[in-house]
């Protein structure tokens, strides 16, 4: 047995079901393990799609998805999609190629200190020197990304170890055990939800990653607080139910932000600075804020917790609920600005203008999608409005980066959504700048067998940019560009190509699109001038109750 293979044997014990890459001459040894491995190699066409494909993977099942790629430029192209990992808090593990040892210590074709180069991007890495550590170097790999917070590692193989002779055998993976708030955290912290006369419930991606959505439901509903949710955070609690504010994380004030202004009380519950920094919400740090998460808050002068409530988060919102009573307490204010944010929703179900409004778009997305079903959110403009307008039924179906907010992640993260939940539908949302920059990965799709569907606001320009540019300038540059006829690409790649030309064609063609038994492409117009509309709304909003 050589190190490859025992590198191999160790994955399949870590319970790896993809390894998504592309081959070359230093990751030779590892491909050739893989032959009858229960592991599945999915070749994509760009090391950047593998990265995003992996990160999804992680997100969506809580288990390290593993990406592999050569050296050099290999490398160089996965880290994106390894960045976003880590910042988004998706469990990944990157396996690299790397030149023989023996020429590391001169200048070599394609050679680049990949452990450095990686450090930056990713919670632990580490080079496998000694084949006789493999077994440690991976267990350990597996076991930091998976571990609150969750993220990125990278090992890196050189080609000549990966061929070395070795004995040995995959460690066993170990269960980590729940750890628990302190009494005197959760005792504080009930004793200040007691007091409050208008709280607010802000809840993260990490109620997400530790399961607590039921029991958060429950804590809201028990105690009649309102709850708003990160972009990260979508479908924590239902969005139909009453105490649900939807999302928060525009960087303008929308109704929410009313909420925080009128709120005495933050309850941060498995929220990430990341996500939305407290600076948006908090910017003097006046507000009291209460941190429930799975490890202690950061450190930023707009987030100073009063109480930390450190451990599981379930169990941390049992043990408070215990110890709260609100009986007699007063509506909170901020579940008055409910009615005018399901309002300003719903006004588009009916609108029939063309191009169509990304509201209306995501209207209609919304009302073909099932509970369980799942969006991919690439970056750009319209992922602004799927942070506002995509609502959910349960966690983990609308994926939106916000970590890292990487353009080119809905497509590949579409595939690995698909491979995950074969039996939901699923659908990869995109600008056109954001779709030309990993549509290749629409042949990957077709080759594995993984039919979704891509919808594209087509607007000819990175709409995102302008936005800001008006904001900011008045006017716009640089940001319009040409585009393929999408339809005929997706023809010419064996897939199904849509154009949508009336907004009464969206949600017929999106049903039949989402029928079908091969990817599919919908190209639709979109009318951005919503963008500045938006923003001037926003500025005139006001929080009178």
């Amino acid at each position: 047995m050589n190190t490859a293979e025992l590198l191999v044997r160790c994955l399949e014990a870590e319970g790896v079901e993809y390894i998504f890459g592309l081959p070359g001459e230093e990751n030779l040894h590892v491909l050739e393990a893989l032959q009858g491995s229960s592991i599945r190699f999915i070749t994509t066409r760009h090391e950047q799609g593998a990265a995003f494909m992996a990160d999804v993977y992680g997100r969506l099942t809580g288990r390290a998805g593993v990406c592999l790629s050569t050296l050099g430029p290999g490398a160089t192209n996965l880290m994106t999609g390894v960045a976003d990992a880590n910042l988004d808090r998706a469990p990944l593990v990157a396996i690299t190629g790397q030149v023989g040892t023996d020429r590391m210590h001169i200048e070599s074709h394609q050679y680049l200190d990949l452990v450095a180069m990686f450090a930056p991007v990713t919670k632990w890495n580490a080079q496998i020197v000694r084949p006789s550590n493999t077994a440690e170097i991976v267990r350990k790999a597996f076991k930091i990304a998976q571990t609150e917070k969750p993220g990125a590692v990278h090992i890196d193989l050189p080609e000549n170890i990966a061929a070395m002779a070795v004995e040995g055998s995959p460690l066993r993976p170990d269960n980590i055990e729940k750890s628990f708030a302190s009494f005197r955290s959760i005792e504080k912290a009930a004793a200040a939800i007691n007091e409050a006369k208008n709280p607010l419930i802000l809840v993260g991606n990490g109620a997400i990653r530790c399961d607590a959505s039921e029991m958060l439901t429950r804590f809201a509903t028990r105690l009649n607080i309102p709850v708003a949710n990160t972009f990260m955070g979508k479908g924590v609690i239902p969005y139909p139910h009453p105490l649900a504010l939807w999302a928060v994380g525009l960087q303008q004030r929308d109704y929410i932000s009313c909420g925080f202004d009128q709120a005495d009380l933050v309850i941060a519950i498995g929220y990430d600075l990341i996500e939305y920094s407290p600076k948006k919400w908090n910017p003097e740090g006046t507000i009291p804020v209460i941190h429930v998460g799975s490890t202690p808050a950061e450190v930023d002068s707009s987030y100073v917790p009063i109480a930390e409530v450190v451990g599981d988060i379930s169990d941390s919102l049992q043990e408070i609920l215990y110890r709260c009573d609100r009986d007699g307490k007063p509506e909170p204010q901020a579940l008055h600005l409910r009615a005018d944010i399901r309002s300003d929703y719903a006004q588009y179900a009916d609108d029939q203008e063309f191009p169509i409004k990304p509201q209306k778009l995501i209207y209609d997305l919304r009302q073909v999608m099932g509970a369980e079903d799942i969006v991919i959110s690439d970056v750009g403009a319209h992922k602004m409005w799927m942070a506002r307008h995509y609502h959910c039924h349960r966690p983990n179906t609308c994926i939106i980066s916000n970590g890292f907010a990487a353009m080119g992640i809905a497509i590949p993260g579409a595939i690995a959504a698909k491979l995950v939940h074969p039996d939901r539908k699923v659908v990869a949302v995109t600008g056109d700048g954001g779709f030309m920059m990993n549509c290749q990965e629409l042949e990957t799709a077709l080759r594995v067998g993984t039919p979704f569907v891509t919808i594209i606001f087509n607007d000819g320009g990175y709409g995102l940019i302008e936005w800001k540019q008006e904001n900011h300038f008045g006017h716009s540059s640089f940001i319009k560009f040409g585009n393929p006829d999408f339809v005929k690409f997706a023809e010419s790649m064996g897939l199904k190509g849509y154009r949508i030309k009336s907004a009464e064609e969206l949600i017929p063609t999106l049903k039949e699109a989402l029928e079908q038994e091969v990817p599919a492409v919908i190209d639709c117009p979109i009318d951005y001038r919503e963008n500045l509309r938006f923003t001037q709304r926003a500025g005139d909003l006001s929080c009178a109750i």
